[in-house]
């Protein structure tokens, strides 16, 4: 009872750390960089799970993402569903957590100074080349420090991730969410260990945070 949902729970924020690292990254970079009249509605988009009710984000990630919605219903001409299923978990600490990665990205991206990105350019190397290879590595820490943060709060997820999930057990209940079963359920003893372990990954990567941020002090 206890390791299925750590288990569900290391694979989501396994999978969530590439979708940072790479569509995070990508957002962040478009943000920083771009002049387009899209910016606003893209950095409302992301900072919107920062002040809209998870809940709320749930049910209308559930109407898109469902047999019916827009999206879901051209999915499942493929046998691709969202809800109730792995795949939905895995969106629902994306979205949780993606400002908490963008944000910092990008405001070390808008920081990055100019001179050293357009000698850069002036050498041959292209904007990609320039942002992999110069950029990126110069701002790792940053880069770190938003992703741990953002796997914390993608680990902590309960409001989208009831939604669309559906809080199935032994198939969809995180970690998060089987403490609030057990509490449900008068297992305290139950959710007194899974909440051990929730304690243990956090203090974990908090301890990895507080290590970057010393480390780049000095």
């Amino acid at each position: 009872m206890v390791y299925e949902p750590f288990i569900l729970s290391a694979k989501i924020l396994a999978i969530c750390l590439v979708l940072f690292l790479v569509f995070g990254t990508m957002i962040a970079s478009f943000l920083a960089h771009t002049k387009s009249k899209f910016k606003f509605l893209v950095e409302s988009l992301v900072t919107l799970p920062l002040i809209f009710p998870p809940v709320a984000i749930g049910f209308f990630l559930l109407m898109g993402l469902g047999k019916r919605g827009f999206i879901g219903s051209f999915f499942a001409e493929f046998d691709i569903y969202f809800i109730f299923e792995f795949n939905s978990l895995v969106i629902a600490g994306f979205i949780a957590g993606l400002p908490l990665y963008v944000k910092p990205v990008q405001a070390s991206l808008e920081l990055f100074p100019k001179n050293i990105k357009e000698a850069s350019l002036l050498s041959g190397k292209s904007k990609l080349e320039t942002l992999v290879f110069i950029i990126l590595p110069c701002i790792k820490k940053s880069i770190l420090s938003a992703l741990i943060i953002a796997l914390g709060r993608a680990l902590g997820e309960v409001g989208i991730s009831l939604i669309l999930g559906g809080n199935i057990i032994g198939k969809t209940d995180t970690l998060s969410l089987a403490i609030y079963n057990a509490v449900y359920d008068g297992e305290y003893e139950l959710a007194m260990r899974l909440s051990v372990i929730l304690v243990i990954i956090s203090l974990i990567l908090f301890i990895i945070l507080h290590f970057l941020n010393k480390k780049e002090k000095i």
